[in-house]
């Protein structure tokens, strides 16, 4: 057994901050890692928070961390913010504004940078998840970076989905193209104390009507964070949805689509990294200063040599 695996099964929080580091640098023990860890999952609830910018979900999260821990349950935060394309830098700003849980022994809280992945997600995301629940804590909540339509990876990776909305915020617009609302298994309608929240709160049923989802139902939850009301409700409706997917045929065929794009994508990450490797350790790369190379027939030739040199390989 990996000895990072290990100490995080024994709860030890340095531990699992190396860890999650690790993943995030594609370092070379990460499979072997993460094998021992998903041999280790204890069954947390995986969150998802997903909506807008403004929309007040770093805030909403903050409020549930003290409702759940005012029920004795043990919370790990993901948070993940973006990164610049110019720097590459990122301002990890959920940290800050979380400040007040950090001295609480029952929260661990991550903020990762995206580094360029889309989706509303850092690409170790699924990684760090998984770590938590080895690491024994009883919810996982995962704040997506809020850019709009991108923010669709959140529901391979998490059990249950809130997409938080605002009244008057022009969120209506977004949510209706395609693949924002189906993400849902909860919608939130924060800051329910603006005008037009009923409005809003139409325009989501009828929406819904039309879907006509199957199986599971979408609750809609109206909820001030700043002042702590509706999270109660919010809360009850996300262990319902967690009952439905543990005891119904719907549920558990939603964890079965979430496990195999799980390993199509991880597929994909190892072809991507033998590939890079293979290009650059070959000096391949002085073929991109080129001023008029086929971006097209240079990927399909390279991807045949390196198809070629791997068969030829494992032929000897």
């Amino acid at each position: 057994m990996h000895p990072l695996a290990e100490r995080i099964q024994n709860g030890d929080r340095r531990a699992l901050a190396r860890a999650i580091t690790l993943a995030e640098r594609e370092d070379k023990e990460k499979l072997s890692l993460m094998s021992d860890i998903f041999s280790m999952e204890k069954n947390a609830h995986h969150i998802g928070i997903t909506g807008s910018p403004g929309a007040g979900k770093s805030t909403l999260i903050n409020e549930l961390l003290h409702l759940l821990r005012e029920q004795h349950l043990t919370v790990a935060v993901i948070a993940i913010d973006p990164t610049s394309p110019f720097s590459g830098g990122s301002i990890l700003g959920d940290r800050t504004r979380m400040h007040q849980h950090f001295v609480d022994p029952g929260i661990f809280i991550r903020s990762m940078a995206t580094r360029g992945s889309l989706g509303g997600l850092a690409r170790a995301t699924k990684d760090a998840i998984r770590m938590c629940d080895a690491a024994g804590f009883d919810v996982v909540l995962v704040e997506t970076v809020g850019v709009g339509q991108s923010e669709l990876d959140v529901m391979k990776v998490v059990d249950t989905t809130g997409l938080v909305l605002t009244p008057n915020s022009g969120d209506i617009l977004q949510i209706f193209k395609a693949g924002i609302m189906e993400i849902a298994d909860l919608f939130i309608i924060n800051k329910a104390d603006l005008p037009d929240v009923e409005k809003l709160k139409i325009t989501l049923e009828d929406y819904m009507m039309i879907a006509d989802p199957k199986g599971w139902y979408p609750p809609i939850v109206k909820t001030v964070s700043t002042k702590k009301t509706g999270l109660p409700e919010m809360w009850e409706e996300m262990k319902r949805h967690r009952t439905y997917l543990e005891e119904t045929a719907s549920g558990q065929e939603k964890k079965r689509l979430q496990r195999e794009m799980e390993v199509y994508e991880l597929i994909r990450e190892e072809i991507w990294r033998d590939v890079k490797r293979w290009v650059e350790e070959g000096g391949r790369t002085a073929e991109l200063n080129q001023q008029s190379y086929d971006p097209y027939a240079l990927a399909k030739h390279w991807f045949d040599e390196w198809k070629k040199e791997r068969k030829s390989s494992d032929g000897e």
